[in-house]
């Protein structure tokens, strides 16, 4: 079996397009993997106070209810619940994205221990110039392998040895993967697996992208001048 991991904390304005997409991905995963693999999708409603729960009613998933607002929990939590059904490859996304319909096959046709894959920006061009220059520029001054928990797969047995995500607030996708190179796992960085996540600036995890994207829109960086004003405004 493989599953899917998505921790939820208010997000009625996002889920039904996430979970469209998901069920489309779980059921191209179906036909098109060796052997039919069933798939599981599991959302775990970490403090919920809106409509997550009764959006996710309406699709064919597994709920669990934690009250941690903690994100490294809430994918633990969901990561667990699989392997203890058997699951033999977990694949992660965020409530706010939106995965391509070959997905979670391109992730276990890889071959990988664990496969990182990079994001979109949902309406980047709708976002100012000056932010998205920023974007850009904090791109290029970054590591070329990029960690995101909405794209983020990994098999059960390195999950498992390394004793899955850890507590965080923030950060639990990296300390996963710096974990599995630690014990000499194979990490692949992959754009095949495709996904489209929110640009909002309304930050759910502290330090996660909403609140880079915040910071980037409030920066004032002192490099900005004539130079920054030459910088492209498409992604690379």
């Amino acid at each position: 079996m493989i599953g899917i991991v998505v921790p939820v904390h208010n997000e009625q304005d996002y889920l039904s397009r996430c979970l469209d997409a998901l069920c489309a991905a779980a059921e191209h995963a179906r036909h098109h993997l060796y052997q039919r693999k069933a798939v599981e999708i599991v959302l775990v409603l970490d403090a919920c106070t809106d409509a997550s729960a009764l959006i996710a009613a309406n699709y064919p998933v597994t709920t669990l209810e934690i009250r941690q607002a903690n994100v490294g929990i809430a994918r633990h939590r969901g990561a667990q619940w699989l392997l203890e059904r058997q699951a033999r490859w977990l694949a992660f996304t965020d409530a706010d994205s939106v995965v391509s319909r070959d997905w979670l096959s391109a992730q276990c046709a890889i071959g990988s221990d664990a496969v990182c894959g990079g994001i979109r920006l949902e309406g980047w061009r709708k976002l100012p110039i000056i932010q998205r220059r920023r974007y850009l520029k904090h791109l290029r001054r970054s590591s070329r392998q990029r960690i995101y928990g909405a794209n983020l797969g990994v098999s059960a047995e390195a999950y498992h040895a390394v004793g899955g995500f850890e507590p965080l607030p923030a950060h639990e996708d990296v300390h996963l993967v710096r974990a599995l190179e630690a014990q000499g796992f194979h990490v692949a960085w992959d754009e095949t697996p495709r996904v489209t996540t929110s640009a909002r600036c309304e930050a759910r995890a502290p330090e996660g992208l909403g609140a880079l994207l915040k910071s980037l829109q409030a920066a004032n960086w002192r490099d900005e001048g004539q130079a920054g004003s030459r910088l492209p405004t498409s992604l690379p």
